[in-house]
C-alpha cells in the first residue's frame, strides 16, 4: 500500500517553529518513527511552502497511490485551489492538523478543504499523522 504525506507551508520548519504548539521533533525524526509503525507500508513524504507545488503533487500522486495524508497548513483555510484539486483526484485524502484548530484563532475554524476530504483529524500532535494512516488501514 502506497501513501503520501503531503505537508504545506512552515512544516518544514517542525521541532524549531513555535514548539509549545507544534512540539520540538522535526518531521523528519517523526517520519522515521512512522515508518517503523508502519513497516508494510510504501511510506512517502513531500513538502512544499508553495500552493501550486502542492497542487502538482496532488495530481502527481492522486490516481495511483492508495492514501493521501495532507496537513496544507494555512492553505487549509485560504486554497480554494487545493480544495480543487482534492476533488478532482481519486485517492482518498485525509486532512490533518497537528494543533486543535478549533482552540486557535477564529479563521482557522473553518477548512475549505474538509469537504473534498475522507476525514479530518486535528490536535493530536504529530499523532494525527499516525491516525491519519491508520484510517487507510481499517475497513
Amino acid at each position: 500500500m502506497q501513501i503520501i504525506i503531503i505537508n504545506g507551508p512552515n512544516l518544514n520548519l517542525l521541532g524549531t517553529r513555535e514548539p509549545d504548539t507544534y512540539g520540538n521533533t522535526s518531521f523528519q525524526t517523526y517520519l522515521d518513527q512512522l515508518k517503523t509503525v508502519f513497516p508494510a507500508l510504501d511510506l512517502h513524504y513531500y513538502q512544499s511552502n508553495i500552493e501550486g507545488e502542492l497542487i502538482n503533487k496532488l495530481h502527481e500522486v492522486g490516481f495511483t497511490y492508495n492514501g493521501i495524508v495532507l496537513n496544507a497548513g494555512g492553505y487549509t483555510h485560504t486554497s480554494v485551489a487545493i480544495s480543487d484539486a482534492i476533488a478532482a483526484i481519486e485517492v482518498p485524502v485525509v486532512e490533518v492538523h497537528i494543533s486543535n484548530v478549533h482552540t486557535r484563532e477564529d479563521y482557522r475554524h473553518h477548512s475549505l478543504l474538509a469537504k473534498n476530504c475522507k476525514g479530518v483529524v486535528t490536535g493530536f500532535g504529530l499523532k494525527s499523522y499516525e491516525m491519519a494512516i491508520g484510517s487507510f488501514l481499517s475497513k
